[in-house]
């Protein structure tokens, strides 16, 4: 047997005046919760908060691409024996990182301090102090890239990599650069020469067999194998910036000599050329060029302006074979 009343819904059972009070109680109370996260949200934002590791992520925007292992296993192994507050005053470097809230999930993404985030995560910490900001990707890209350049921890090609990034992806200027990063604008275009060097060279730097004191030095080199060919002698010498600025200095002047030198060969040919198109022309009786490809190889070109002309210069030719 079927049951009465409940087709016709909770209205009939209970009244509308009911379910209509119910149904606004309860929107009511999901928007004062929403509210209240809101509020909670906004009130976490610039406090230092604790966060679990795992909720923590690295920014793939980080401009810093190598992390000293040896570095962060010291600063760790400082952490399980010393307690992060200790750690502090030790390295007076280990301060809250800087994160903001990813758009999606409840993960929070790295600003600043992902050296921290990493020997945390060796020391075998669950929990980081960090302060919750919100930011667009320029000011967090600006801010890593800052914050790093500052405390020196960028190897020379990140930071030329970083402030081309800051061009090519947001617009801003050399000058708008040097005045976020509190450098010159010639620290800067300097910097940014460095991307300049042959990919070998490049890495050279970053693994710091090479300081940018040499490849700055290079890159007055315009030939890319001299270039290698110094880098190596650097590397084999053990040579200082100084005596690597003498070297390149000698390589220049004796290029430069050699250009002259080549410079006065050809201008030795080509008073030659010009004395022997004269010659011919005069015994031709008309006009001779000389072309000449290299020093082996070239072409005459001898001019005529009526057949009877061809004619005479074809005989004259005919009769050296006489």
């Amino acid at each position: 047997m079927a049951k009465k009343g409940l087709g016709k819904g909770l209205g009939a059972i209970f009244g509308e005046d009911v379910v209509k009070e119910n149904k606004e109680e309860t929107e009511k109370k999901a928007k004062a919760k929403a509210e209240a996260k809101a509020a909670e949200e906004m009130d976490e934002k610039g406090r230092i908060l604790m966060l679990k590791l795992d909720l923590v992520q690295p920014n793939k925007e980080q401009p810093r691409k190598t992390f000293d292992e040896e570095k962060i296993n010291e600063l760790a192994e400082s952490i399980k024996n010393y307690g992060v507050a200790n750690s502090i005053k030790a390295y007076g470097v280990l301060q809250p990182l800087l994160v903001q809230k990813q758009p999606m999930g409840d993960n929070y993404e790295i600003i600043a301090g992902e050296r921290r985030w990493r020997a945390a995560k060796a020391a075998g910490l669950k929990e980081v102090p960090a302060v919750l900001k919100e930011y667009s990707k320029q000011e967090a890209m600006e801010i890593s890239l800052i914050e790093n350049v500052q405390r020196a921890d960028l190897n020379p090609i990140e930071e030329a990599l970083g402030y081309k990034q800051l061009i090519d992806e947001f617009g801003l200027t050399q000058e708008e650069i040097a005045v976020r990063v509190a450098k010159s604008r010639t620290v800067i275009t300097n910097t940014m020469r460095l991307l300049k060097l042959d990919e070998q060279i490049q890495n050279m730097l970053v693994q710091g067999v090479i300081t940018s004191g040499h490849a700055r030095a290079l890159l007055s080199l315009e030939d890319t194998q001299m270039q290698l060919k110094v880098a190596k002698e650097i590397l084999d010498k053990k040579l200082s910036v100084r005596e690597t600025e003498r070297l390149v200095k000698r390589l220049q002047k004796e290029a430069s000599g050699e250009k002259k030198e080549e410079k006065k060969k050809d201008e030795t040919l080509a008073l030659i050329y010009q004395d022997l198109e004269d010659r011919m022309k005069s015994v031709m009786g008309t006009k001779v060029s000389i072309h000449n490809k290299d020093k082996n190889k070239g072409r005459i070109e001898i001019e005529y302006y009526s057949e009877d002309e061809l004619e005479r210069i074809y005989d004259m030719i005919m009769s050296i074979h006489k």
